[in-house]
């Protein structure tokens, strides 16, 4: 007996699924592990300072308008709820650090209040935002 084989015009094939599969995961790993940047809500107007550092970690930002304004994470809160905020947010990322971007024409006062309210809240890395001369 013999066997005939019979040449067909088979193009040979990848499978892309176990590719595509990987890349997805990829894409997972990266979004989940990525730490998204919060921002305060505001815009300030920021003091000047020749001594003015470039800080890339600062997780928890608190943002003090002109008129006195307490912002954090995009909404208005008030001096009492400051302290309550920053402990949820220290609870999200323990390693957290604070930056408190007070305007330049907002009061002083305002400013050791916040400070304190995040002192008490347990987090002893606080930095104030300024502009480099």
């Amino acid at each position: 007996m013999r066997r005939r084989y019979c040449q067909e015009d088979d193009e040979a094939t990848i499978d892309l699924t176990p590719l595509m599969d990987i890349v997805f995961i990829m894409l997972i790993f990266f979004i989940v592990t990525t730490s998204f940047i919060k921002e305060s809500g505001v815009d300030v107007n920021r003091p000047s300072a020749n001594t003015a550092e470039r800080k890339e970690h600062g997780n928890i930002l608190i943002a003090i308008t002109a008129n006195d304004e307490i912002w954090m994470d995009k909404r208005q809160v008030d001096i009492r709820a400051v302290r309550a905020n920053v402990e949820r947010l220290k609870a999200e990322s323990p390693e957290a650090s604070v930056v408190i971007q007070a305007d330049k024409d907002s009061k002083n006062g305002l400013l050791v209040q916040v400070m304190d309210q995040v002192h008490l809240a347990g987090i002893l890395n606080i930095s104030i935002a300024a502009v480099k001369d």
